[in-house]
């Protein structure tokens, strides 16, 4: 399995092991909803899969990577790197810098990374390097993550890494699978997708935003309970039509229920299955680590999953 070059939050990569063996074992086309850092979507074993997400430079990017030759990505990266005088440890080592692992570079890096931010929010030619560009400034933004003001403006400070080795090598390996796939981005949200296009042999995976969560993605009320019951709908719309599904989400967290999803599947008692996983985000910023309340995190499906893939332990 490969990891997504972006620490997008809710990431799946961790779950992967338990979250893939439940999946049908035959799939025409894939369709990844909530794609984010496209964990899923890139090593699941189907060769056909369309990554959809509303975030629209998210998909962009996706399609950049998908599109241009990776040297060339390659080479673009450098470039910035270099006109605006960011680290590059990987070749010069942390004493070039005057900077040390444990501190990080981000005192280094933070007025070239603040003029970076700057030209990327001011400029209006939207082509492939621009796409590069939010790259980069992804790379050496706070914990390698995205986000966007209301303004549409790219406004995380600074972080403590650089363009190192580890981040060289996903990039590179996830351009080389998006490249061997057959697989298409579509920006859009999930109640303007047209469920007339898909047929009983494709595959639905949506991993929306917890309602009752409190990741960076839900701090504004950036997942309501009307979009909860939107996506549920959703989902019983592609049931009716015989489209397997299967969903993430959470049961309970910190405390508190996810009272619409409890509700939903005590309607449809008999006619979803409910697996729990066994949640692990220790090393994730993501979560916090509560030793006091559990997070029941589970997959739900609406088709038959064989107790084979229920039995197997993994370690990541």
């Amino acid at each position: 399995m490969i990891q997504s070059p972006l620490n997008y939050t809710g990431g799946k990569f961790k779950l992967l092991p338990q979250i893939l063996p439940l999946f049908p074992k035959k799939i025409g086309r894939f369709f990844d909803f909530f794609c984010g850092g496209c964990n899923v979507g890139v090593n699941v074993d189907c060769e056909r899969v369309s990554f959809i997400d509303k975030e629209r430079n998210l998909i962009y990017l996706y399609q950049t990577f998908q599109q241009v030759n990776s040297s060339d990505i390659f080479e673009w990266i450098y470039e910035i790197i270099k006109e605006y005088g960011l680290s590059l440890v990987s070749r010069y080592g942390y004493k070039y810098y005057g900077c040390n692992s444990a501190l990080g570079l981000g005192k280094y890096n933070s007025e070239a990374f603040k003029r970076l931010r700057d030209d990327f929010n001011k400029t209006e030619i939207f082509d492939f390097r621009y796409y590069v560009m939010l790259y980069v400034i992804i790379v050496y933004a706070f914990n390698n993550q995205i986000r966007f003001n209301s303004r549409g403006e790219f406004n995380l400070p600074v972080g403590k890494r650089d363009f190192n080795l580890n981040m060289q090598n996903k990039l590179n390996l996830f351009i080389e699978r998006l490249k061997a796939k057959d697989c298409d981005f579509i920006c859009s949200d999930f109640r303007q997708f047209n469920i007339s296009l898909l047929n009983g042999d494709d595959f639905v995976y949506a991993d929306p935003p917890y309602l009752i969560t409190c990741a960076t993605y839900n701090e504004n009320g950036g997942w309501s309970e009307d979009d909860e019951k939107d996506l549920l709908h959703f989902l019983d719309e592609l049931d009716s039509r015989k489209i397997r599904f299967a969903l993430s989400n959470v049961l309970t967290s910190k405390g508190k229920n996810n009272n619409f999803l409890e509700d939903w599947l005590l309607r449809n008692v008999g006619k979803y299955e409910v697996i729990h996983l066994r949640n692990n985000y220790r090393n994730s910023n993501y979560h916090r680590l509560n030793k006091f309340s559990e997070t029941d995190e589970v997959l739900i499906v609406n088709y038959h999953v064989e107790q084979v893939g229920l039995q197997i332990e993994f370690e990541i």
